[in-house]
């Protein structure tokens, strides 16, 4: 199964403060798709510099909004957290919960680590679980989705176990800094799971700014991590976060919009050395790489477009939103204008300022 977002859209379904939430309109979904747009989250995943605690509570506003949205439409009022470790660990959904006066019943853990041979990943294992299985729960769950191989990996586990101690699902509630893959696992997962439990309801999964799509190949800059680095081609970006990077445009450029999220909050030299790699390739690469066609691949299209073209391309042509056509003058400004930016330039300051906050955590 693979769903198009060809002739998908976005309805602005909710707001709160500086929060937006749009739900996901496109043919054939079994399951509710939701993107969660905030000034926190808007801010991290520009920004390799968010490290730390700080990242945690970048995404705490986000997620209380979407569990307050949640719940005005009925949600529950008692659910069960399910900790991937660790990257779930950089999901503020016990806080959240806490916040939104969600009671959190337990917190189950599973642990999915790589299986690396000679400096190659060659697969996936769960070496730890704590699970307290019981009937009618609903899972919310915190992590990254890039592949989905460790989520579908973990989700087998979860529900065997419930499966054969005679537990159940009713729901499972998901934020993720994630991509188009994720669509594709959970409406499989879903129609596996309901007939394991008939009762089983599907899945709310919320990602914060977009829904974004990996990388295929090296990229334009010829070393993009493919399967593993986001990008915007193909995918649907929220308004305001398009709208956050054409104001802080050198964010454009980054590696993708998250690095690694587990080294991010918990081993942030080690964070902070992939992005310098990054960079330092970039610069090495300078006088290799089409500025044009580097634009091009981050606005997730290759020349400048009509506004009507645009706004198909961007699947934003159903919101009511005024701000928009200033926004395609602005990304198409930025393309046309491509051609001067110094690539060497840009790269030399990203790797001054990485390395003057490097020298802090080491």
């Amino acid at each position: 199964m693979s769903i198009s977002l060809q002739d998908a859209g976005l309805l602005n379904v909710g707001s709160s403060q500086d929060t937006n939430i749009y739900r996901l309109q496109a043919p054939e979904l079994g399951n509710r798709y939701y993107i969660v747009s905030a000034p926190g989250t808007r801010r991290l995943m520009a920004f390799p510099e968010v490290v730390g605690y700080d990242s945690y509570l970048s995404m705490l506003p986000a997620t209380t909004d979407a569990l307050r949205y949640r719940y005005s439409q009925g949600g529950e009022e008692d659910v069960d957290i399910l900790t991937i470790l660790r990257g779930g660990l950089n999901y503020p959904v016990e806080e959240a919960c806490y916040r939104s006066g969600i009671r959190v019943r337990d917190i189950h853990f599973v642990s999915c680590e790589r299986i690396i041979e000679d400096h190659v990943i060659t697969g996936l294992e769960i070496k730890y679980e704590k699970l307290r299985v019981k009937k009618d729960c609903t899972l919310v769950i915190g992590d990254i989705i890039a592949t989905g191989d460790t989520l579908r990996l973990c989700l087998d586990q979860v529900v065997d176990r419930f499966r054969r101690r005679g537990g159940s699902i009713r729901r499972i509630v998901f934020f993720t800094i994630g991509g188009t893959r994720a669509i594709d696992l959970m409406e499989k997962k879903a129609d596996e799971i309901r007939g394991i439990f008939p009762e089983f309801e599907g899945f709310d999964c919320y990602f914060y700014e977009g829904i974004f799509t990996v990388y295929t190949d090296k990229g334009a800059t010829g070393i993009n991590v493919p399967d593993i680095d986001f990008g915007w081609k193909g995918g649907i970006v929220s308004p305001e976060f398009r709208r956050y990077v054409m104001d802080h445009p050198y964010a454009i450029l980054e590696k993708c919009i998250i690095y690694d999220g587990g080294a991010r909050r918990y081993e942030i030299p080690v964070h902070f050395h992939e992005a310098l790699e990054y960079w330092e390739g970039v610069w090495g690469r300078a006088d290799r790489i089409d500025p044009v066609r580097l634009v091009g691949e981050k606005l997730g299209y290759e020349k400048p477009l009509s506004y009507e073209d645009w706004l198909r391309v961007t699947h934003l042509g159903g919101l009511k939103n005024e701000s928009l056509q200033k926004l395609w003058a602005d990304e198409t400004h930025l393309l046309e204008n491509a051609a001067a930016l110094s690539i060497e330039t840009i790269a030399m300051q990203r790797m001054n300022a990485i390395n003057a906050l490097l020298n802090k955590y080491e």
